[in-house]
């Protein structure tokens, strides 16, 4: 036992009277690892799936979230402290260089506190589907300061949390389940318009992704200047791959199309030369 004493008051820094010993890096370890079990558990007793009981994911790990970061900064404090630096003298002697340094990392400040936001206001949740800057993501992990997305691309993006509260976003997670998408077509003057009417309705039930029947529609739009232009809409579960949906159902339109003799007209050009008449003067001797 004196052995082990003597290593634990060992000093391992020694800065005037400022000591760092060998226990007070045993005690940050242990802080550390306390923080970390406690943490975990947390996780797991929220997370924790129990039978007839519905929780919503997105609530739940904003809850998580909140108090994972509140904890840690509960854990700094007593490191702090068992190093021997107060955290009232810390707060004060550092006031002007955090002052300094919070007019350098303002746009980090804002994102954290837009993380704080959405944590606490649950406006954006887990699995949300978000459209921002005219892209459309799946949020898969918010976090203090940024949040990642997965896009209709499977690429992973990294966005600010202050671009999601500041800017205009929209969220398709926040309406029914189900949402209602339009294809907009043209085809030739001349055509039967209730045909292809019929055709437009019969390529959307074609689709296995299209919720109720009765609510497809196909709608003669406007006369165009070089086609009669119409559209079909039709509701789908399927928000975030609609764009591969549409293009399923764009296929069968044409398929159809084609197969009705129905054409769908591009736009054209039609030069008109005039021939030129040259007359030739003759000169006066």
């Amino acid at each position: 036992m004196e052995t082990l004493s003597r290593i634990l008051d060992f000093n391992l820094i020694s800065i005037g009277d400022y000591k760092i010993k060998v226990y007070s890096i045993v005690i940050i370890l242990l802080i550390l690892l306390i923080t970390k079990v406690i943490v975990q558990l947390i996780k797991k007793a929220l997370f924790r799936r129990y039978k007839g009981v519905h929780f919503d994911t997105g609530n739940t790990y904003a809850l998580y979230q909140i108090i994972k970061y509140v904890i840690w900064v509960i854990a700094i404090g007593f490191i702090l402290e068992s190093v021997g630096i107060k955290l009232t003298l810390f707060l004060a002697g550092s006031a002007a260089l955090l002052v300094g340094v919070g007019l350098g990392l303002q746009q980090t400040f804002n994102d954290i506190i837009s993380g704080i936001i959405l944590l606490s206001e649950k406006s954006i949740k887990i699995n949300d589907i978000l459209e921002i800057d005219g892209d459309i993501v799946e949020i898969q992990e918010i976090g203090l300061r940024t949040s990642r997305g997965l896009n209709r691309n499977d690429i992973s993006i990294i966005i600010p949390n202050s671009l999601i509260t500041t800017n205009k976003v929209i969220n398709w997670s926040h309406q029914k389940k189900k949402t209602r998408f339009r294809i907009s077509v043209g085809v030739a003057y001349g055509s039967d318009v209730d045909l292809v009417i019929k055709i437009l309705e019969e390529s959307v039930l074609e689709h296995p992704d299209f919720e109720d029947s009765k609510t497809i529609e196909g709608r003669f739009m406007n006369f165009g200047n070089s086609s009669l232009d119409f559209e079909v809409l039709f509701f789908s579960e399927n928000v975030f791959r609609i764009e591969k949906v549409k293009s399923d159902i764009r296929k069968i339109i044409n398929r159809k199309f084609s197969e009705n003799k129905i054409v769908i007209p591009f736009p054209q050009m039609d030069l008109h030369f005039k021939s030129g008449h040259t007359e030739i003067i003759p000169k006066n001797e």
